[in-house]
């Protein structure tokens, strides 16, 4: 249990504090409206889901307040570089930040789940304060509903004058209520962004994704008018009229120990929950915006087997580190469609660049945009391209770990192109005084002829390294899972004795089938005891699990032992 710790703990220490923020939140509202007698009387007209619904209101606040947060990168971006707490808490606190748009899921479940329980009681107050002025609810009810507060607002804000049958009197009322209109428009903008953000919908549908998730523009304009008209009143004379002892004697109203009870329409305070993050919010698309003003020229379009294509771009003053990524902005295509790719050039190289597989409706207008079946085209005939970025990703601190454990699964092996180039340039950097002392790379596919690219470049560093004495420094592993046709399996068996791999060129022959994770991360354990080995994956959710898991199993806190960290690319 200790060993998971590694990399469960800083995480799970994060979880506990939150849903504890959100348990302490609730209570506290729960306890203020259930047992305050400022609001004895509107207790009395609405019952006992009063507190539950103002409780769960306080919460959805809260969590409101927290989930534009996470999805301001360039905020998250700052804080990733400026942890300063010593390095084991530094790492641990950088990878937190890593799961930014897994923080920012989590708090939409809960904005859901408050939702649901404030929807659920209002329907239950709703009913009762239309029982109250009908005089279902007795007396007291009856009399309350007919006392209007300071304002010369009715304490009771639904006020009927004939009861009609299926209760569309009482929705007609709601409806006409701004709690009761803005609360239903709030619900369904929320079904419809939460229904839209599956990941179905986001891998199928993706512009139906994009333009229903920005519909949270007029979800924060609804919160922040829902609770204008403050309709939860609270009584303001409590001092001279205690609501426990007159309410038995309502009926002789007003007496000296018990004059008419004053009340207070409720204030809106959804603001001061909600003014940071929409200030740091608007500030953030503003950076984002001046970004994407800039100029960037594409120097060149390389196209690549497989539908792969390469754009090589400048943009002045652009700095990046190895395995960030940016936003691709094309206008000609579409004027509010950004599209996120990792960044294969290295910060040694004078350009910036991205490879791009041609799978989609975007990608394949872009292709047609820089004429990339063509041959090279004049700088002056290329699209004008946006980029917003660079932001970072877990893959930048392969450097704070002595040994680096690279892992990508198909498409995912993208990010490690300009890691491996970044260290390269620097192993090769006499200057240069690394605390990474080697990098294993594994790469699992199903077709390498879609990378074909990947694998040039692959060679190629290896050539480097070896010819500067370092061809220890990288050890790469390579896995076709499948795609092999029998011609191809029977030339394999033919050219097994030859210097370099019969289907990469690379002089590390390739495995056939998928990595034993358990028998390789033993072997990495013992390989390297007393070590920190940083583990970077980008792939697919289910290898992500397992490769988590193993992390864990194979760490140990022991002075002997290796500690594994995991880290995973998310977009």
């Amino acid at each position: 249990m200790s060993d998971r710790l590694i990399n469960e703990g800083v995480k799970w220490m994060l979880v506990f504090l939150w849903l504890l923020a959100n348990l302490v939140t609730w209570l506290a509202s729960y306890l203020t409206y259930a047992n305050s007698d400022e609001f004895f009387y509107m207790r009395h007209l609405m019952g006992a889901s009063l507190p539950v619904a103002r409780a769960s209101a306080t919460c959805l606040n809260l969590n409101s307040m927290m989930i534009l947060l996470p999805v301001c990168r360039n905020i998250i971006s700052f804080f990733r570089g400026s942890c300063e707490t010593n390095r084991y808490y530094r790492r641990n606190l950088r990878r937190q930040l890593d799961k930014n748009i897994t923080f920012h899921k989590v708090v939409a479940y809960l904005v859901v789940f408050f939702t649901i329980i404030h929807v659920v009681s209002h329907c239950f107050n709703s009913q009762n304060l239309y029982n109250s002025v009908t005089s279902e609810s007795g007396p007291l009810a009856a009399l309350l509903s007919l006392i209007r507060t300071e304002s010369g607002k009715p304490l009771n804000p639904i006020q009927v004058l004939n009861k009609s049958p299926y209760g569309l009197t009482l929705i007609d009322k709601v409806l006409q209520l701004l709690p009761g209109w803005t609360g239903a428009v709030l619900t369904l903008v929320l079904i419809v962004m939460f229904s839209s953000s599956t990941e179905f919908i986001r891998r199928s549908y993706f512009e139906t994704f994009w333009f229903t998730h920005h519909l949270f523009f007029l979800y924060f304009a609804m919160i922040l008018a829902h609770g204008a008209q403050g309709i939860v009143s609270r009584q303001s004379n409590v001092a001279v009229h205690d609501p426990k002892k007159c309410s038995e004697t309502f009926a002789q109203w007003p007496t000296d120990e018990c004059p008419d009870p004053t009340f207070v329409n409720g204030s809106a305070g959804t603001w001061k929950w909600l003014l940071f993050p929409i200030v740091c919010y608007i500030f953030e698309r503003i950076f984002r915006i001046y970004r994407a003003w800039q100029t960037i020229i594409i120097t060149k379009v390389v196209q690549h087997p497989s539908s792969v294509i390469e754009l090589q771009m400048k943009k002045q003053g652009f700095k990046m580190l190895p395995g960030q990524y940016v936003f691709l902005l094309c206008p000609s295509i579409s004027r509010f469609q950004w599209h996120p790719f990792t960044l294969t050039s290295s910060p040694e190289e004078d350009y910036l660049s991205v490879h791009i597989r041609t799978v989609g409706d975007w990608t394949n207008k872009l292709r047609e945009k820089v004429g990339a079946d063509e041959g090279e085209q004049s700088v002056a005939k290329l699209p004008s391209i946006a980029i917003d970025g660079p932001f970072g990703t877990a893959s930048i601190d392969i450097f704070e770990y002595e040994v680096g454990i690279c892992i990508g699964a198909g498409i995912g092996v993208t990010p490690f192109a300009s890691i491996l180039k970044s260290i390269s340039h620097k192993v090769l950097d006499p200057e240069n005084e690394l605390k990474l002392k080697k990098v294993y790379f594994f790469w699992i596919c199903r077709d390498t002829n879609a990378f074909e690219w990947f694998t040039e470049m692959l060679s190629s560093l290896e050539s480097m390294l070896i010819e500067n004495g370092q061809g220890d420094f990288l050890e790469y592993h390579i896995y076709l899972s499948r795609g092999w046709s029998h011609r191809q399996a029977k030339n394999i068996y033919l050219q097994e004795e030859q210097a370099v791999d019969a289907i990469t060129g690379l002089r590390q022959k390739t495995n056939y089938g998928r990595p034993k994770w358990d028998e390789t991360f033993k072997m990495l354990a013992e390989t390297h005891p007393a070590v920190h080995a940083g583990v970077f994956f980008c792939g697919p959710k289910n290898l992500s699990t397992v490769l988590h898991k193993c992390c864990n199993r194979y760490s140990s806190f022991k002075q002997d032992g290796c500690r594994f960290f995991y880290n995973k690319e998310n977009f």
